[in-house]
C-alpha cells in the first residue's frame, strides 16, 4: 500500500487540496481512503466522504496530533487494507510546526501558506526539510515577486523537495501532486519503517500533567532561554 502523508501549517487548505488531489486520482482509477488527525474537532471527513472514499478521523485531544498519528500508523494501515484500498492518505494537523510525521517509505507532502511570510520555510522545521512534495498555497493573492521569493526560501531549507504551486480553491496544481503519489513507493513492512526525523523532545512535568509554574514542580528534559541562566538556582 502507498501511505501519503500531509502535514502543514494551520489554515493552509491542506484538506482542499487534497479533496482535489484525490480527484484526479480516482480519474486515474486508484483506490484511496483518507484517515483525518486533528486535536478536538474536525468536519472535514463530512468533506472527504462526498468524494466516496472511506473516511475515518482521529482526535489526538491532550496529544500532539503528529505524535497520535505515529503511534496509530499500524492501526490505520491495517484498516485501510480492509478498505481494499490500493493508497492512504493521512492528513494530520500539525501542532508546534516543529514535528515531522513523515516514515521513510511514505510520500511526504507539505503544505504550506504563502501568504505567512517570507520567513515562515526557515521557522518551521523538519515537516518541510524533510518533504518529498512541497504545495504552496494561495500564491495567487501575492506579487509575482514575494512568490518568488517564498519560493526560494522552501529551496534553502529543502533543496530536494519538488515544488508545486496550487489552488485549493480552482485545483490548479492538484494533478501533479496526483501524480506524485501515483509513482510513489509502496510501504512493504510497518514493523521496521522509522521516522525521517526524531520527534521533539516532550519529556517533563507538563507533559503529564502538572499545571503548578514553579521551577522546584519541574523535572525532566528543560530548556532555559538563552541568557538566563544565572538567575537558575536563585
Amino acid at each position: 500500500m502507498k501511505v501519503v502523508i500531509v502535514a502543514g501549517t494551520p489554515g493552509a487548505g491542506k484538506t482542499s487540496v487534497m479533496t482535489h488531489t484525490i480527484k484526479q486520482l480516482q480519474k486515474k482509477g486508484k483506490k484511496t481512503a483518507v484517515i483525518k488527525i486533528d486535536c478536538l474537532y474536525t468536519d472535514d471527513d463530512v468533506r472527504y466522504g462526498k468524494l466516496g472514499v472511506p473516511t475515518l478521523i482521529g482526535l489526538s485531544k491532550d496529544m500532539c496530533p503528529d505524535h497520535f498519528a505515529i503511534y496509530n500508523i499500524e492501526e490505520m494501515v491495517e484498516w485501510a487494507k480492509e478498505q481494499n484500498t490500493d493508497t492512504l492518505i493521512i492528513e494530520t494537523a500539525g501542532l508546534c510546526h516543529r514535528c515531522a510525521p513523515y516514515t521513510k517509505n511514505s510520500l511526504g507532502v507539505c503544505v504550506i501558506d504563502a501568504t505567512s511570510g517570507p520567513n515562515t520555510p526557515r521557522k518551521v522545521g523538519p515537516f518541510l526539510t524533510s518533504a518529498d512534495v512541497v504545495a504552496i498555497t494561495k500564491g495567487d493573492i501575492i506579487s509575482q515577486a514575494e512568490r518568488e521569493v517564498f519560493r526560494e526560501r522552501v529551496l534553502e531549507m529543502n533543496p530536494n523537495c519538488t515544488i508545486y504551486d496550487v489552488n485549493g480553491l480552482s485545483g490548479q496544481g492538484c494533478a501533479e501532486v496526483a501524480e506524485e503519489i501515483t509513482e510513489a513507493k509502496e510501504i512493504i513492512d510497518l514493523e521496521n519503517e522509522l521516522l525521517r526525523h526524531n520527534a521533539p523532545l516532550s519529556v517533563c512535568t507538563l507533559c503529564v500533567g502538572e499545571t503548578r509554574i514553579a521551577k522546584k514542580y519541574h523535572r525532566g528534559v528543560l530548556r532555559r532561554i538563552d541568557g538566563f541562566t544565572k538567575y537558575v538556582g536563585e
